[in-house]
C-alpha cells in the first residue's frame, strides 16, 4: 500500500534568506513561521476566494448555496455566520462569474423551439410608489427580466433586465441572436408590442415567429387583490415565417417565471426581501440561470438543460460555474 505524504509548507525569510521555523496559526487557520536568526514571524499566502476575498471557499460555496436555494441574505448570515455585507459581495462577485460564463458557452446553439417571456419585480420601491423626484429614475420600481428558454432541451438561452419597453426588449433579442445557431427555428411570444420589430428586423432571417396571446376575466366583487386572473380565452397571431400551430406554446418558459420566484428569495412577493439595488438583482438572476443550466438536473430530463443541449458531457457543481 503507497501513503501519499503531504508536503510540508516552508517559508524563507528576506531578510536573512534562512528556512523558517514552523510558529504555530494564524487567528484565520494560515500557517505561521518565524526566522531562527531575527526572529521575524511570518504567514502564509492567503489564498483569495473568488480573486477578491479572505473567506474560505467552504463558506462561500456553502452562502452561495443558500442562496440559490431560496434563503435570504439575513438566513443565510445567520447559518454561515458571515457578514451580510460580505454575503452581498460574494453574490456580486458570483454573478459576476456566471454572467462571464454563460456568454462563452451559450453561443451558436442549435434550437428547434423558443419561447420568450419577461417576469416582473420591482427595486426599493414599486413603480407606484414612486415620489416626484424619482419618477425619471429607472434604477428604482419595475424591473423586468426577459427570459428566452428552449423548449426541447429546457436551456435558457438569454435572459435581460430592465424596463418592459423596446429598448430592453431589442437588446434581449439581439442576445439572443448571439446565442442561438444561424439555423431556422420557431418562436413563440406573448402580445407584448415590442416583440414584433425586435424579432423582426433581429432575427427575421431565421426565424417563423407568432405570438400567443391571452384574455383574461375581469375581476368579480369580492376577489382578493392578490387573486390569479382566469385566462378565459388564448388568441394566437401569426406574426411572419410559417409557424406549426401545434408547436406555439409559452408553457414552458411560464412554467420557468414559477421555478424563478422559488429559487429567488428576492423575487417572493409579499415579504421584505425585495431587492435595493439593481446590481444585486441582476447577478441574482445570473446565479440562478448559470446553476440551472449547469447544475440543476431537469426531473423531465433527468440531465441538465447544458448536457442535453450538448454544450457539456457532465454535470457541473457550484465550484465550476464560479471558478
Amino acid at each position: 500500500m503507497v501513503i501519499a505524504q503531504k508536503t510540508k509548507k516552508t517559508m524563507t525569510c528576506k531578510a536573512c534568506d534562512v528556512v523558517c521555523q514552523r510558529f504555530g496559526k494564524h487567528r484565520n487557520g494560515l500557517a505561521r513561521f518565524r526566522c531562527p536568526n531575527c526572529k521575524k514571524t511570518y504567514t502564509e499566502p492567503h489564498r483569495l476566494t473568488l480573486g477578491e476575498m479572505c473567506v474560505s471557499e467552504e463558506k462561500v460555496l456553502l452562502a452561495v448555496q443558500l442562496l440559490i436555494d431560496g434563503n435570504s441574505i439575513r438566513s443565510t448570515q445567520r447559518i454561515t455566520g458571515i457578514d451580510q455585507n460580505t454575503i452581498m459581495k460574494i453574490l456580486v462577485l458570483a454573478g459576476d462569474r456566471c454572467e462571464k460564463l454563460m456568454g462563452r458557452l451559450i453561443v451558436n446553439v442549435p434550437v428547434k423551439d423558443v419561447e420568450a417571456d419577461e417576469i416582473w419585480a420591482f427595486i426599493r420601491k414599486k413603480e407606484g410608489h414612486k415620489m416626484p423626484h424619482e419618477a425619471n429614475d429607472n434604477s428604482i420600481g419595475d424591473a423586468y427580466c426577459f427570459v428566452a428558454i428552449e423548449r426541447n432541451t429546457k436551456l435558457v438561452l438569454n435572459f435581460a433586465l430592465g424596463r418592459r419597453d423596446t429598448v430592453t426588449t431589442q437588446i434581449f433579442i439581439e442576445g439572443l441572436r448571439a446565442a442561438t445557431a444561424d439555423q431556422s427555428f420557431q418562436i413563440t411570444t406573448d402580445g407584448f408590442a415590442p416583440y414584433i420589430p425586435a424579432i423582426c428586423d433581429t432575427l427575421g432571417d431565421r426565424v417563423s415567429f407568432a405570438q400567443l396571446i391571452k384574455v383574461y376575466r375581469s375581476p368579480q366583487d369580492g376577489e382578493k387583490r392578490y387573486s390569479p386572473a382566469e385566462v378565459v380565452d388564448t388568441e394566437v397571431v401569426l406574426v411572419m415565417g410559417n409557424p406549426d400551430t401545434a408547436r406555439i406554446c409559452t408553457s414552458i418558459v411560464e412554467r420557468q417565471n414559477l421555478t424563478i420566484r422559488m429559487q429567488m428569495r428576492r423575487l417572493t412577493r409579499l415579504t421584505n426581501a425585495f431587492s435595493k439595488k439593481w446590481e444585486n438583482l441582476w447577478a441574482a438572476y445570473c446565479l440562478h440561470f448559470a446553476y440551472y443550466n449547469f447544475c440543476r438536473i431537469h426531473r423531465s430530463l433527468r440531465v441538465t438543460p447544458a448536457m442535453q443541449a450538448g454544450i457539456t458531457d457532465r454535470i457541473w457543481e457550484i465550484k465550476d460555474i464560479l471558478a
